[in-house]
């Protein structure tokens, strides 16, 4: 869920950094990092087969519950998390907190219902599961192309202006060369030792953000006097200007806000309203833990089930951290640093941190360099790298199977596999440049508008894909028709409140006028995320519900109430025109000639070498291995996870409750 919409707003990365790391310890620090971090990189290359498409984007199906666990926690804790949460809690307390909190019951509804499908269903992506399930192949094609969209113009560049200005404010490097350097080193592994050198590396930058975060915990609760203290001191964290000249600013925008230890808001006037805490949260969450090929791709890559839904709820347990390790240390941070982190005066704000509306996004990384000592900010800095390079490099490897198993083989169905390879291999070398380019775009001096397209379209566009997927699940009167018109129909919707917004402006500061239409601004935008999901819904159910229903012969094992079927599923693929899925068809007999020295070390290196008997691949084809679909588990580690998951769920309802 991406909450940087509150305040990404202006170009301050323009500014001057907080203050540089110069000290030698934290530089020894920092090299030792990038030094067992390629260590990690290069072994996974070496040790782990990357031959086969399976191999080099599922890590052979072989993936145990910690390493996916710890890789879901990283690739989903990106750079922009540490600014987003640390400056809500700044502004507003900890009601952001719950978004993260939302995730251990969607991480419960992932493992337990919607993994076992795609696994059943012998999918490798998303897209793929679209066209198992309700046949023919546009929305197949549709989604994948959707999916790369937000991918390559909402995700990538908010990742890199993220990490951008972490890097420019703790650093104080440039921001090209700091971005080039990182994504060099995380190309390297992703590319030559594709998704399993990805989530072995996962892991140890796991470590490293939360090892980081906890020390910095710890140092900000000892400042502020402990939780008593945080507690007491919040309230009174006010700016000491908040007038200039004939203008005074309004109590209400400096003043914290009374609500600020509640996650359940007023529904009308709250700035997260419950029912969008609630429910718009949900649908988001549902569309990023349930349908995101960056998710769903980890899962599909366990052993088993029992290993998938082990990976589910070590990350669920490690998604109750973030309240304690950024949200409040957030607000520590305000209460610390009032003046700076809470300034209201633009003159005031714009002498801090370059943006003349707020400051509340450099919450975290004043913390960093005003309370850890020496050797400790290089730790919080190699964590900062560690979540920008995992969430860039789950990108790049999620962007590029998209592409190699669902678009290409349309464009070249007689593909090979080794084909493939190199072609997702050139995808990520493509996507790394286009995170390059989005650099100096980030530097303009509209960077506001562009961040606030980007975050619009995570919010407007999600939730159709969202419904789809969910009834398609669990309605198997849901047809094609339906699903295809609902998916185009609430993406068309979405985007008409998108352009809209960006027209008028979706916030207004506590310092300007308000321009913006109420039937605009008068929803909030959590609000139109719940009415566009049921508005996309009642599209799917009615449309399908005049069509054609799919007969069962064709569904079994590929929704809900179907799931344990064991008759033999006639697929629909088979029933279409053969044009709509063409089938590769053997190459001829050539010569081999064999390959120089330099070029078999360089094919060794990237997992291209010859492999006995290679066969040809059209997406799911290439992939689709006999053990894909058996969700079996033993009695024992059924009963446990069961346990596990349950009491993950108390424990957030229980934290609800507590904070509510």
């Amino acid at each position: 869920m991406d909450i940087t919409r509150h305040f990404i707003n202006s170009n301050w990365t323009d500014k001057g950094s907080i203050s540089s790391i110069s000290s030698p310890l934290d530089h020894l620090v920092l090299s030792s990092y990038f030094l067992s971090l390629l260590g990690i990189g290069l072994w996974a290359v070496v040790t782990k087969n990357r031959g086969t498409v399976e191999d080099f984007f599922l890590a052979g199906r072989n993936l145990a519950w910690g390493w996916m666990g710890a890789s879901l926690f990283a690739s989903s804790f990106g750079s922009c998390h540490f600014m987003d949460l640390a400056a809500e809690g700044a502004s507003s307390g900890i009601a952001v907190g719950a978004f993260e909190w939302n995730t251990l019951f969607l991480v419960f509804l992932a493992g337990w219902i919607f993994v076992p499908i795609y696994i059943k269903a012998g999918v490798v992506t998303v897209p793929q599961y679209l066209r198992k399930r309700f046949g023919g192949f546009r929305i197949h094609f549709f989604l994948s192309i959707l999916i790369l969209f937000f991918y390559i113009v909402t995700r990538i560049p908010v990742e890199v202006f993220s990490g951008a200005v972490l890097m420019r404010l703790i650093w104080g490097l440039d921001i090209y060369l700091a971005i080039l350097f990182l994504l060099t080193v995380a190309s390297i592994y992703t590319i030559t030792g594709g998704f399993a050198a990805m989530v072995y590396t996962d892991v140890l930058q796991a470590g490293y953000i939360l090892l980081g975060t906890f020390l910095l915990m710890g140092f900000a609760f000892n400042e502020v006097g402990g939780y008593e203290g945080l507690l007491d001191k919040y309230v009174h964290a006010i700016p000491s200007v908040v007038s200039e000249g004939n203008w005074t600013a309004k109590p209400e925008c400096y003043n914290p806000r009374p609500d600020a230890f509640h996650i359940f808001r007023d529904p009308v006037t709250g700035d997260i309203p419950w029912p969008g805490l609630v429910f718009g949260v949900s649908i988001h969450s549902l569309y990023y833990w349930c349908t995101d090929q960056i998710t769903v791709q980890r899962y599909l890559a366990g052993k088993n089930m029992s290993h998938v839904k082990g990976g589910c709820l070590l990350c669920g347990y490690l998604k109750l951290l973030p309240m304690f390790t950024i949200v409040m240390p957030g607000m520590i941070s305000r209460i610390l640093y009032p003046d700076k982190v809470a300034c209201i005066v633009p003159s005031q704000c714009e002498k801090y941190c370059g943006s003349w509306i707020s400051c509340s996004p450099i919450a975290f990384p004043l913390l960093v360099m005003e309370l850890m000592p020496n050797g400790f900010r290089g730790l919080m800095l190699s964590a900062l790298c560690a979540s920008l390079m995992c969430s860039l490099a789950s990108i790049f490897n999620s962007a590029s199977i998209l592409f190699t198993l669902d678009i290409y083989p349309r464009i070249r169905p007689v593909a090979t596999e080794k084909e493939l390879m190199v072609t997702g291999r050139f995808f990520i070398v493509l996507l790394l440049a286009v995170s390059l380019a989005w650099v100096p775009v980030i530097e303009m001096k509209k960077t506001k508008h562009l961040f606030a397209f980007m975050h619009a379209v995570s919010s407007y566009l999600t939730p159709p894909i969202a419904a789809v997927f969910l009834l398609a699940v669990f309605c198997k009167r849901v047809n094609e028709q339906g699903a295809f018109w609902g998916l185009t129909s609430g993406i068309l919707i979405g985007l008409s409140r998108m352009v809209t917004e960006l027209i008028y402006g979706h916030r207004q500061s506590c310092s300007m006028s308000s321009t913006c239409p109420m039937i605009i601004c008068g929803v909030h935008y959590l609000h139109f995320v719940i009415i566009l999901f049921v508005v996309s819904v009642l599209i799917i159910l009615g449309i399908s519900l005049v069509t054609k229903p799919i007969p069962d012969k064709h569904l079994h094992r590929l929704c809900w109430s179907l799931l344990n079927s064991q008759e033999e599923r006639v697929d629909l693929e088979a029933e279409m025109p053969r044009k709509m899925f063409p089938q590769p068809v053997e190459n001829p007999d050539v010569p081999s000639v064999a390959p120089s020295c330099l070029l078999k070390a360089w094919n060794t290196f990237c997992g291209l070498e010859s492999k006995p008997g290679p066969k040809l691949a059209l997406g799911a084809e290439a992939t689709r291995k006999t053990k894909g679909g058996d969700t079996s588990e033993t009695p024992l580690w059924r009963n446990l996870t069961n346990a596990c998951g349950f009491l993950l769920i108390a424990l957030g309802a229980l934290g609800h409750m507590y904070y509510h």
